[in-house]
């Protein structure tokens, strides 16, 4: 439904296919604002643009959308649908949201959205599906939505098996546990489902960050400042050294903030601690009730294997993601936040700095998701031998 979003999967669309084409030379002009985005993407044969369309999905929408997609299929003679990847939005499910008391509106469609994935499924029956959300859609309602869920999925003729996943068993330098739940056809009798565990045990956080220029806040320096250590390489962000850097830029921040940045970031770095609101002096303290998110302000670990997750809350200000450097004393840029959900350097977001914030907060981590991908692979391949 966002139309930024949109946008983006496009230019990545128009990635792939110019650089499977061998002319990423049209991509890297793009990059370089050489040529306009009507440029770029009339690179791209219709056929790939009509299969990334901007639509709400809704009861009311749902046959539209299922309309687009079956003139998708006709166009390329496509006669099934392999898998179906993909999840409701995870906002009221999530733990803040229902302490603010936002899953109680039950005309909020987002509630129900897994109602209408359950519909996609039966209507195309692929051999596999990939739903991803929140581990708090496991425990809403006493857990009563969630098998609910599962019931109504398995009735539409899969094996289902939901697992808690951490993308830092997946080798990202990031805390962020998701519920993955992959479902099979019944009659492939499936038993098991489990995905390849890659730890980068031996990195830290700011082997993500340290090739990258020190910003003053507000700034934007699209360069390297150093030359790929083994994490950028091995995970794949900076492999593609042709591609020029793009959107490191942060925010602007006032100068109260920026004391506070300090000390929250001298209190981890020296002490490791975390900077508790309500106790910094009173003439940096502007909010009524000092108590309320004493820990608004927390700095990514840049000396942990692992930094705390990313959330789309980050497009709102960046005191919960500040960057572990005292001497820049700002939050992380966009391009640090897309490193930290393990985003390659040549992955370009569309929209406004905001948006592109939310999508990177929203996204599945790259390399997790590959190791999914690739834990399906496997399985199709068995279940493909069989039929």
């Amino acid at each position: 439904m966002d139309k930024d979003a949109i946008n983006t999967l496009t230019t990545r669309t128009a990635y792939h296919y110019l650089k499977q084409c061998e002319k990423i030379d049209c991509y890297i002009q793009y990059l370089k604002k050489e040529i306009s985005r009507n440029d770029l993407y009339s690179t791209l044969p219709l056929e790939l643009m009509s299969t990334i369309f901007n639509e709400t999905i809704s009861y009311e929408s749902l046959n539209r959308v299922c309309d687009i997609i079956d003139n998708n299929m006709s166009a390329m003679n496509c006669t099934e649908v392999d898998g179906l990847i993909g999840g409701p939005p995870c906002q009221t499910y999530s733990i803040i949201s229902r302490s603010n008391g936002k899953y109680q509106n039950e005309k909020d469609q987002r509630n129900h959205l897994y109602k209408l994935y359950a519909e996609i499924l039966a209507k195309y029956s692929p051999k596999f599906f990939v739903f991803e959300n929140v581990p708090g859609i496991k425990t809403i309602k006493n857990g009563d939505l969630f098998r609910e869920l599962l019931s109504l999925i398995e009735s539409k003729g899969y094996t289902v098996f939901p697992l808690e996943l951490n993308a830092m068993d997946f080798g990202v330098l990031q805390n962020r546990t998701r519920v993955i739940i992959t479902g099979w056809k019944k009659e492939y009798n499936i038993k098991e489902m489990s995905y390849p565990i890659s730890k980068n045990s031996q990195y830290i956080v700011n082997d993500a960050l340290l090739d990258l220029y020190p910003l003053k806040p507000g700034e934007e320096i699209n360069r390297y400042y150093s030359s790929p250590n083994n994490y950028l390489l091995n995970s794949g962000i900076r492999s593609n050294l042709e591609i020029p850097l793009t959107q490191h830029m942060c925010r602007y921040h006032n100068e109260n903030d920026r004391e506070i940045y300090k000390i929250a970031i001298d209190l981890w770095n020296t002490e490791k601690k975390r900077l508790v609101y309500s106790q910094l002096p009173s003439r940096l303290i502007t909010r009524s009730n000092p108590d309320i998110f004493s820990d608004k302000y927390k700095v990514v670990a840049g000396d942990l294997p692992y930094s705390h997750t990313i959330i789309a809350h980050i497009s709102k200000d960046g005191h919960y993601y500040i960057h572990p450097d005292i001497k820049q004393a700002r939050s992380i840029s966009v391009r640090e936040a897309a490193r930290i959900q393990s985003f390659p350097d040549d992955y370009f977001f569309e929209g406004t700095r905001q948006k592109v914030y939310t999508q990177i907060g929203n996204a599945v981590p790259p390399l997790m998701a590959k190791k999914i991908a690739q834990g399906i692979k496997e399985v199709l391949k068995n279940v493909q031998k069989r039929l």
